[in-house]
């Protein structure tokens, strides 16, 4: 597995999101800077990480999705790469146009990390096959933005289309669907909020995220 990740101004996941990569047995992964206009040639997915990219002064996201790079990044999509974006990743994504929806202020207004219970809602894509359908996990979240905002009609074309990856079991943030992660269409761009990069170590005390990891390098593992 060949990897890139993209690191703005204000990132702060994006070590811990390479090492996620390469302790699933991909490649070292590439650090990109927002301001390059091209991503390396070969690669197989490119993760944008959670932080605070450009210090959240407009809408979380929304400066770092007109970096030069997130033009690569949506081109690289369309052709069918795999984009992983957790957190301010997931803000990125929604407003690049990769997904749907939009990420807003937490129900309660007060920025919430602590870890929460989800339900593996689909194992239908190369982010989830590593998981059981149904299954629970326990990965933390750390955001202030994370209340995944959709109408009626958005909700019921991702529950029919099987585009919800994770939902909270217990909605700490006012998330439409009890929604904490979603599928693109093609079901090759994920935007989760927690961040299963932080569990996915036993040394960081839970190994719940390494599941996500290891199925995206068995995709790419040789026949």
């Amino acid at each position: 597995m060949k990897s890139a990740v993209i690191v703005f101004p204000g990132s702060n996941c994006d070590r811990d999101l390479a090492v996620a990569f390469e302790q699933a047995g991909g490649r070292p992964a590439q650090m990109v800077w927002h301001k390059e206009t091209s991503l390396p040639a070969g690669l197989d997915i490119v993760g944008i990480p959670g932080g605070f990219s450009f210090g959240d002064y407009l809408r979380c996201g929304a400066i770092a999705a007109r970096s030069p790079i997130c033009r690569a990044v949506v081109d690289f999509a369309k052709r069918g790469g795999l984009v992983l974006g957790i957190c301010n990743g997931f803000q990125v994504l929604t407003e690049t146009g990769l997904l749907p929806g939009a990420l807003l202020r937490n129900a309660n207004l007060k920025y919430i990390c602590k870890d929460v219970d989800l339900t593996v809602e689909t194992t239908d894509s190369p982010f989830t096959r590593g998981y059981r359908k149904g299954q629970g996990i326990r990965i933390p979240i750390a955001h202030h933005d994370g209340n995944y905002a959709a109408d009626a009609a958005l909700l019921g074309r991702l529950d029919a289309e099987d585009r919800v990856a994770f939902r909270y079991v217990d909605n700490p943030n006012g998330s439409a669907g009890d929604i904490a992660g979603v599928l693109s269409e093609n079901r090759r761009v994920l935007g989760m909020m927690p961040h299963p990069e932080r569990l996915a170590d036993a040394a960081l005390g839970g190994t719940d995220g390494a599941a996500l990891f290891a199925g995206l390098a068995e995709a790419f593992a040789p026949a």
